[in-house]
């Protein structure tokens, strides 16, 4: 059940702001993700999203009436500075954050959004947590980790029953999280691991523990983590002679993790929510970004279905007012460029499932 103590206080607050905003022109609203830093490049993917969603947007008239204005704010993923970033768009009086990228930075950000009244929607934090924990104003349009846990362990038991499979992670809100829901369902399927451990994000060196994964005959690996860690390791397991499988999760997809591995990459499998730019309903927009030297990939067009999502519940709400745009929320089905979707009690979309994905030839493409 979604708590409404907190949220239910800053509501005054949050009618104060609507007043204020209806009698401009314009509505503020902000992008927040790793805008600089190692995973910068899907900070990339949310501006790439954002951008496009409010050119479109402000071309075709605004919402109700009102142009959106745009914050892009920057967390580096880093959880302290994702609580300064909210608590000065707070102060900014801004009506919507699409963001943030790492669950380490949305969770306790997500607390500031709470208390001041703003709406937060996701395109890419997926540790069960943000949505469990969330206020009434939290809401994603990405998977869960345990979902996307379960298909990765079920893979695991299913394909390497027989085989020696290592599981680590980085750590991270993310990492940690999706490495043991995969552990849980890979167990729950009969099959144990060989190896868990956890490795340290940003290191340049994992020498140690590829030698160990050597020693140990690790067939498979599986890690909890972000691009640059897996691109790391796996050019390092090949540079020791190792052909051992890389297996990831979602934090995978993004042409850098290519530009880290070179032909190391190759093979990399991954989990990932089915490739948006393949959706029926994304194939104009998709068209459009290429045309702009866009490639849409990753967590281009969940920033843009974010926005969307916003946009739609506002206009339903005949109102920028959050307690009645999350009522709207909470009721709508929303026509977006990833589908269409409803959002459950806690704020999760009813999308498909993860699917896995295989990197091959400098690209990835999904294979079942």
């Amino acid at each position: 059940m979604r708590k409404f103590s907190v949220f239910a206080i800053a509501l005054t607050a949050g009618v104060a702001f609507g007043a204020q905003a209806r009698a401009q022109n314009e509505v503020h609203i902000a992008v927040v993700g790793p805008m600089t830093g190692q995973y910068a490049s899907f900070g990339a993917q949310f501006k790439a999203g954002a951008d496009k969603a409010l050119a479109d947007i402000n071309g075709a008239g605004g919402v109700l009436g009102k142009k959106l204005k745009m914050t892009i704010g920057d967390d580096a993923c880093d959880p302290k500075q994702a609580v300064a970033v909210a608590n000065k768009l707070a102060g900014e009086k801004v009506a919507f954050v699409a963001g943030h990228f790492c669950s380490g930075s949305s969770i306790p950000a997500s607390k500031v959004y709470e208390e001041e009244g703003i709406i937060q929607i996701s395109p890419a934090s997926t540790n069960p947590k943000f949505t469990d924990e969330g206020g009434p104003n939290v809401f994603r349009v990405c998977g869960r980790d345990d979902q996307q846990g379960s298909v990765a362990g079920a893979y695991l038991a299913k394909n390497y029953g027989s085989k020696n499979v290592a599981i680590i992670h980085d750590k991270t809100a993310y990492g940690k999280g999706l490495a043991d829901e995969t552990k849980k369902a890979m167990n729950a399927a009969g099959k144990k691991e060989a190896l868990y451990e956890a490795i340290t994000a940003g290191e340049k060196d994992y020498t140690a523990l590829v030698t160990k994964l050597k020693k140990e005959k690790i067939d498979v690996l599986y890690l909890g983590g972000y691009h640059t860690e897996a691109g790391l390791i796996v050019r390092q397991m090949r540079d020791q002679g190792m052909k051992t499988q890389l297996i990831s999760g979602d934090a995978l997809v993004t042409q850098e993790y290519w530009s880290i591995t070179g032909k190391a990459g190759e093979g990399t499998l991954m989990t990932f929510s089915p490739d948006p730019r393949k959706n029926p309903a994304a194939a104009e927009l998709v068209k459009q970004f290429k045309a702009a030297g866009v490639n849409p990939e990753g967590y281009v067009l969940y920033t843009y279905a974010a926005i969307q999502t916003w946009k739609q519940a506002v206009e339903k709400a005949g109102s920028f007012d959050p307690g009645k745009v999350i009522k709207a929320l909470n009721s709508l089905e929303f026509s977006t460029a990833i589908g269409k979707f409803r959002f459950n009690k806690k704020g999760d979309p009813n999308l498909p499932p993860y699917a896995f994905y295989e990197w091959k030839n400098g690209t990835y493409n999904q294979i079942n």
